[in-house]
């Protein structure tokens, strides 16, 4: 078993299956050439940070188009089925204490995540069950666990701007403490992606 394990959940960049909001702007087509770049950028940039890092993917049969993404510093993971919760459940359940000790989940929608939030989400959950990093819209672009998973996953508002809030105070009412990093943007609208360009890593 090793420490630490980087997760980023991904889907296909399959147009009229991702950044929906931002189609409405785009179209479908563009919105999702947007999706793949940030996937990518996300992949690049956090290359080098945690001893084994996965790709966790959906669908299965896009397997091969992820591996081209994926190269050598990436390894594969279909997710499991089921609504947001279940898939983050599920693949806690298969890593947490038996790949890893310690576990970091991204998403591919904060491409410009500062990399020393996620180095801390690692050094924190040393002594903290739980880390979370608020995305500005009210949900979180981060989780991190370790020891246990947390009960975080069942009834709980996806993509809503209560999603955050909701989820401290789950974890507060089992008596889980957890660590808050800064606050960082998801690009899901125009005003983010224009932010995302104006501070776009090269």
């Amino acid at each position: 078993m090793t420490e630490t394990l980087l997760a980023v959940f991904a889907k296909h960049w399959t147009p009229g299956k991702v950044k929906t909001r931002l189609a409405a702007s785009f179209g479908e087509e563009r919105a999702a050439a947007y999706y793949r770049e940030f996937l990518t950028t996300t992949l690049r940039r956090f290359d080098g940070v945690g001893d084994v890092r996965t790709i966790v993917f959906t669908p299965a049969l896009s397997r091969k188009e992820f591996a081209a993404l994926a190269g050598a510093t990436w390894q594969l993971t279909p997710q499991s089925e089921g609504d947001l919760g279940a898939r983050l459940s599920a693949f806690l359940e298969a890593t947490l204490g038996k790949l890893a000790r310690r576990v970091v989940i991204l998403g591919a929608d904060s491409p410009t995540l500062p990399v020393e939030y996620v180095r801390e989400a690692f050094e924190r959950l040393e002594s903290h069950p739980v880390v979370l990093g608020p995305s500005e819209d009210g949900g979180y672009y981060l989780l991190g666990a370790s020891g246990v998973v947390p009960p975080i996953f069942d009834g709980m508002p996806w993509s809503e701007s209560t999603l955050f809030a909701a989820t401290l105070e789950r974890l507060a009412s089992r008596g889980v403490a957890a660590h808050q990093l800064p606050p960082w943007y998801d690009i899901d609208d125009v005003a983010s992606l224009d932010r995302y360009l104006a501070e776009k890593i090269v």
